[in-house]
């Protein structure tokens, strides 16, 4: 399975912003048990490269695809790539960042939110498009860019939960980004996987109900 498979049959990406990760593999390890298989480490975590190197072959195995967010320039897109990462996401359209990602095969979701800025992601290459921040819009936005965009796949960010994560997806989500409730910076420093896995877990069951 593509990248965009897997994202596609869970519906649901992690996004993990923490200060301190005791164990990568273990983090998305447990994630994939709660079943969501597709994991965003960010710039926001100190040495994420360190991170993405230590796990990236490993859980590639196991079924898990790893990738980086808060990606601002080119040289974070390469590093990120040659560290392992096998999708790339920014917060805004970057241009450059596109431009590594394309021409090194790698997915990348830029993010957009105004009916000007989807268009040029997807002019620059974009493979879904990230819309951030959608918890400020809601999801009857996302309809409505499938408006003039129906074949535009999007990927809503920021101020999803399980209370609302199913709305997005009944809108025409490619699938939804899923943040500090499924991994809140505290579990994670504490490395309480089994309870990552549980509210991973919640989080699918959510999506389904």
């Amino acid at each position: 399975m593509t990248e965009l498979d897997v994202l596609r049959s869970d519906r649901v990406l992690s996004v993990v912003r923490a200060e301190t990760i005791p164990d990568a593999g273990d983090l998305c390890h447990a994630l994939a048990a709660g079943g969501i298989r597709t994991v965003e480490l960010t710039f926001t975590t100190p040495g994420v490269l360190d991170h993405l190197r230590s796990c990236a072959d490993a859980v590639s195995r196991a079924g898990i695809v790893l990738g980086v967010g808060t990606v601002m320039t080119a040289d974070q897109a390469r590093e990120a790539i040659d560290a392992g990462a096998r999708f790339l996401v920014t917060p805004g359209l970057r241009p450059a960042v596109a431009d590594v990602a394309t021409s090194r095969s790698v997915p990348v979701f830029l993010g957009a939110l105004t009916p000007t800025e989807v268009a040029q992601a997807v002019d620059l290459g974009s493979t879904a498009v990230k819309i951030f921040p959608a918890g400020s819009m809601g999801p009857k936005y996302l309809s409505d860019l499938h408006g003039p965009y129906p074949d535009v796949e999007l990927l809503p960010s920021g101020g999803i939960n399980d209370g609302n994560a199913r709305s997005y997806l009944d809108a025409g989500a490619l699938a939804v980004c899923a943040g500090t409730g499924v991994v809140p910076p505290a579990q994670v420093a504490a490395g309480n996987w089994d309870e990552i896995a549980s509210r991973a877990r919640s989080f699918v069951t959510a999506l389904s109900s």
